[in-house]
C-alpha cells in the first residue's frame, strides 16, 4: 500500500503530526487509528467469511481478489485449457510487422522469397501483396468507385 513512500515522505509525516496534534496527544491518536484500523480489518475478514459460507460448499475455491477484472482476466489467461498459449507462442509479431511493412514499399519480405524459392508460395507474385492504389481511367459519365479506406 505505502510501497512508493520514501523516507522524506515518513519524516515529513511525522513532522507534520506532531505540529498538527501535538507532542502529548499524538499516542492517543496513533492508539485510535491502528485500533479502527484493526476494527474494519475484522468487519472485513467476517463479512467475507459470512459470504464465503452463505455461498456454499460448491464456490470454496473463490476469492474475493478475482472480484478485480485485471486479475480475473489475468488468471483467465493463464488457464492452460483455452489453448492461448499456442497461439501466443505461434504468432512472431516482429515477423508480422517486417511482412506488414515489405508488402507496404512494395518490396519481397524474406519469408516469400524463401517460399518463391521452394517453391510453397501459391500466387504467382511471390506472395507478396500490391497495397498500392492504382487509378484507373474512368468513362466520361462514369462514377469513381466507392472506397471504402477513404471514408
Amino acid at each position: 500500500m505505502f510501497n512508493d513512500i520514501g523516507a522524506l515522505e515518513v519524516v515529513t509525516l511525522v513532522v507534520l503530526a506532531v505540529l498538527v496534534f501535538g507532542p502529548d496527544k499524538l499516542p492517543k491518536v496513533i492508539q485510535d487509528v491502528t485500533r479502527t484500523i484493526r476494527k474494519i480489518r475484522e468487519f472485513s475478514d467476517s463479512a467475507k467469511q459470512d459470504i464465503r459460507n452463505e455461498l456454499g460448499p460448491e464456490f470454496k475455491d473463490f476469492e474475493f481478489e478475482d472480484l478485480n477484472p485485471k486479475t480475473f482476466i489475468r488468471k483467465q489467461l493463464d488457464n492452460d485449457e483455452l489453448g492461448l498459449k499456442e497461439i501466443r507462442n505461434g504468432f512472431d509479431l516482429k515477423k508480422e510487422m517486417a511482412e506488414l511493412t515489405d508488402a507496404v514499399h512494395g518490396r519481397e519480405s524474406e519469408s516469400s522469397s524463401s517460399d518463391s524459392a521452394v517453391g510453397t508460395s501459391s500466387s504467382g507474385s511471390g506472395g507478396s501483396v500490391d497495397m498500392t492504389k492504382k487509378r484507373e481511367k474512368l468513362e466520361l459519365e462514369e462514377r469513381p468507385p466507392y472506397d471504402l479506406d477513404a471514408t
